[in-house]
């Protein structure tokens, strides 16, 4: 029989009624002739209690180390989530007349790193799950976002691991399809919430997703779609609320027309630091960058000008929350005499703007269009960066949604390919 992947996030789970959806949900993929893996997330807002439960434990009158806990023990508690939502949907399906039984990550086993809090899964063998569906099990609800450890310890994944674990599971099982359903009805052009232009796309690439994912689009998650895209894994994203089409990630042989850009991502929480007056040698990036990837700051965009004879100016972005650790990072280098500069400029009121789509390959011009947009608007651009199917821009933080809406009209998104 067909195998199908069917993933169910904490909103779709949040409560019986839900659950109960669910359930109805996955009967049909099993009248449909599928043999069914189910991966589920923990109901809405129990991680976030249970990961709360864990620092106040650690945090108790008396602590030997406040604030400071055995992350395997935080791995134990926190994966509880799923173990509950997976038992209940099993109970319900049970009770509709459908063979399906919950299975812990342990328990099939999704093999793991031992990085608890941020394991990276490396096998997840068949046999056991094939064995079950050969006696006539129908349905396999498995808890999302965990796994075991080389040590026979349980490891969570980080957050948004059941994307991860549906995905791998559907390459792991050679399923026809993963599906993620979610709380909207498919990825859009943009954010509807900014425009109500915005159209959704019924389908699209794998690259033209992990660009949107990265640069802020919150539809999946950046490592499920790497995934995806290695083992050619179809990825659908489709509402838990309604039973409208909903839009398919594949290859790009797979879509016929392509428009030169497929959507406008945003980032809001972005900050531009800039070295002004830094020495023009050899290494000196380095000697900028290393510091900061030791402080744990994730830098994305950068730009290098010369200023003045023998110096230079290093502009780079970074997530408004490591503007600080970037700050002391980079002046205890200077204290240290590692790097010398003449000052530095912490811009914390920008958000990223960016357009994607593999058209680009083939299409001249797209870049000039999206400054020219952006110029009819007074928008000022502050840092640009290219890749072959992506153009990023950093603006002042008050025009983003206008520039989003700018660049959206002026590639015609709305309109289909």
């Amino acid at each position: 029989m067909p195998r199908l992947v069917m993933k169910f996030g904490g909103t779709s789970v949040a409560d019986l009624d839900r659950i109960r959806n669910v359930a109805n949900k996955v009967q049909r993929e099993v009248d449909n002739g599928y043999e069914v893996i189910v991966i589920v997330s923990a109901m809405s807002g129990k991680t976030n209690e249970l990961v709360g439960w864990v620092r106040d434990a650690s945090s108790a009158p008396g602590s030997n180390t406040p604030g400071f806990y055995d992350a395997r023990e935080y791995d134990a508690v926190v994966s509880s989530g799923e173990q509950v939502t997976s038992g209940l949907l099993a109970i319900t399906l049970q009770e509709m007349g459908i063979q399906a039984r919950s299975w812990q990550g342990w328990q099939v086993p999704v093999k793991t790193t031992s990085a608890h809090g941020a394991a990276r899964i490396e096998e997840i063998p068949s046999d056991n799950l094939d064995a079950k569906f050969a006696t006539g099990m129908q349905v396999a609800v498995v808890a999302g976002f965990q796994g075991v450890s080389p040590d026979g310890r349980i490891t969570t994944l980080g957050r948004g691991g059941s994307d991860t674990t549906a995905v791998a599971f559907a390459a792991a099982l050679n399923a026809e399809r993963c599906d993620i359903y979610t709380d909207v009805d498919g990825i859009y052009t943009t954010d509807p919430r900014i425009t109500r232009k915005a159209r959704k796309l019924e389908k699209i690439a794998y690259e033209e997703m992990l660009e949107l994912a990265s640069l802020g689009a919150k539809v999946l998650q950046t490592r499920s779609v790497e995934l995806a895209m290695r083992y050619k894994v179809r990825l659908q994203v489709l509402s838990s609320f309604s039973d409208e089409p909903g839009t398919l990630v594949c290859d790009e042989e797979e879509i016929m027309e392509q428009n030169a850009v497929a959507g406008v991502a945003y980032s809001r929480d972005e900050a531009k630091m800039t070295l002004i007056s830094v020495a023009d040698r050899p290494g000196v990036a380095a000697a900028i960058f290393g510091p900061l990837a030791e402080a744990g700051v994730n830098v994305d965009m950068i730009v290098q000008n010369i200023s003045e004879e023998g110096r230079t100016d290093m502009t780079f972005s970074c997530p408004v929350d490591d503007v600080a650790r970037a700050t002391k990072a980079i002046e205890d280098a200077k204290a240290a005499g590692t790097i010398n500069y003449k000052e530095l400029d912490a811009d914390t009121g920008v958000a990223k703007v960016s357009i994607v789509g593999i058209g680009m390959r083939s299409h001249a011009g797209v870049a000039q269009r999206m400054f020219k947009a952006l110029a009819d608007d007074n928008i000022n651009i502050k840092v640009i960066t290219t890749s072959e199917i992506k153009v990023s821009v950093l603006v002042d933080r008050k025009y983003m949604e206008l520039a989003v809406q700018s660049l959206h009209d002026a590639f015609e998104l709305e309109k289909a390919s």
